[in-house]
């Protein structure tokens, strides 16, 4: 059963100066589309900002367990309690950005979920991450737990595509939450997503951003 609307979300997403560790997001978003009969007790939230040459996001959890046992670059870090960012800079292919709660992630670029190639290891490690967890596995945490996890994305990320700087640049996007072998199987997404069985990799879904 769907649960969700045709509304599609927009997000602007404020350009600040880091002169220090410390970010100062203004833009904010709710990951709470449940979409389909699933576990949909799990509280995500995530601010976004940009500084030209990378995009900053924090994603903030709050669920009822916690799974982490992927540590390999391209591994399978859905199975474990991840969090998503997707973005399409020309409506056509996009990039999928995946991270488990102790930072390991793969990412990879096409046009739908069966027409991909894997970001290179070099590429997605220049990604920095701060999980609140920290980097070792975890084989389960059974209560409930709020953790975080604060992303650097610079544009050497989007490896096909020509974005040099953010400033001025439109584009498609979605962010998600999921744990395919969490106890409790849960699809969260910003943008409500109109299909019969879960599946992220459908960018007539995205939302829309704008990078001030």
């Amino acid at each position: 059963m769907l649960k969700n609307s045709n509304s599609m979300n927009s997000l602007l997403v404020k350009k600040v100066y880091k002169e220090s560790e410390q970010i100062c997001y203004t833009t904010n978003g709710q990951i709470s589309n449940s979409n389909w009969d699933y576990f949909d007790k799990v509280k995500v939230t995530f601010k976004i900002a940009h500084d030209n040459r990378s995009i900053y996001l924090k994603f903030y959890v709050k669920e009822e367990n916690v799974r982490a046992v992927n540590t390999n670059v391209n591994g399978p870090v859905w199975e474990d309690s991840c969090v998503e960012f997707f973005i399409s800079f020309d409506k056509v292919n996009y990039y999928n950005l995946e991270f488990n709660c102790i930072g390991n992630l793969l990412g990879g670029y096409g046009q739908s979920r069966d027409q991909r190639k894997e970001l290179p290891a070099e590429v997605l490690q220049k990604i920095d991450r701060i999980p609140s967890l920290g980097f070792d596995k975890i084989e389960g945490i059974e209560e409930e737990i709020e953790w975080t996890l604060e992303l650097n994305i610079p544009v050497s990320t989007f490896v096909y595509d020509n974005v040099d700087l953010l400033e001025g640049v439109k584009a498609s996007c979605n962010f998600y939450k999921c744990g395919d072998k969490q106890k409790n199987v849960h699809y969260l997404s910003w943008n409500p997503i109109k299909n019969e069985m879960p599946n992220f990799h459908l960018p007539q879904y995205f939302g829309e951003i704008s990078f001030e």
